[in-house]
């Protein structure tokens, strides 16, 4: 099937399957006029890669796994190395979320304490966002 064919089957459009291709997640043939062809495996394997991308995984992370992932969801063997990877990426999810909680935590405590002081803006922001007024 041509990359059209694929992108309206999967709901991917063709820019994104072009890079799964660029990355090795996708394989392609290619036609004598250029076009490429997929196999019918291909459209299993672009949701797939959707699926593990949903789940936070690098396209790295994916084209690691991706030989060894069976069916749609995908279920993946518990063999050691690939539980080594997927470990390494759950922990890196979670120094992110940390981080991110962090920050949070942060600007919500200078939120409140430029509530307590009230008082007037400077600069004088619109009241749309925060861009200030023009003088």
């Amino acid at each position: 099937m041509r990359i059209g064919e694929l992108s309206r089957r999967t709901g991917v459009n063709a820019h994104q399957l072009r890079y799964y291709e660029a990355q090795g997640l996708l394989a392609a043939d290619r036609r004598a006029n250029g076009y490429r062809e997929y196999d019918e495996s291909a459209e299993l394997r672009v949701r797939q890669i959707r699926h593990l991308l949903g789940a936070g995984l690098s396209s790295e992370d994916i084209a690691y796994l991706l030989p060894c992932a069976v069916g749609e969801a995908p279920e993946l063997p518990g063999c050691p190395e690939l539980l080594a990877a997927m470990r390494s990426r759950l922990g890196q999810l979670d120094d992110r979320m940390a981080t991110l909680a962090r920050s949070r935590d942060a600007l919500a405590d200078y939120i409140d304490a430029a509530e307590r002081t009230g008082g007037e803006s400077y600069p004088p922001l619109d009241g749309a966002g925060l861009d200030p007024v023009p003088a």
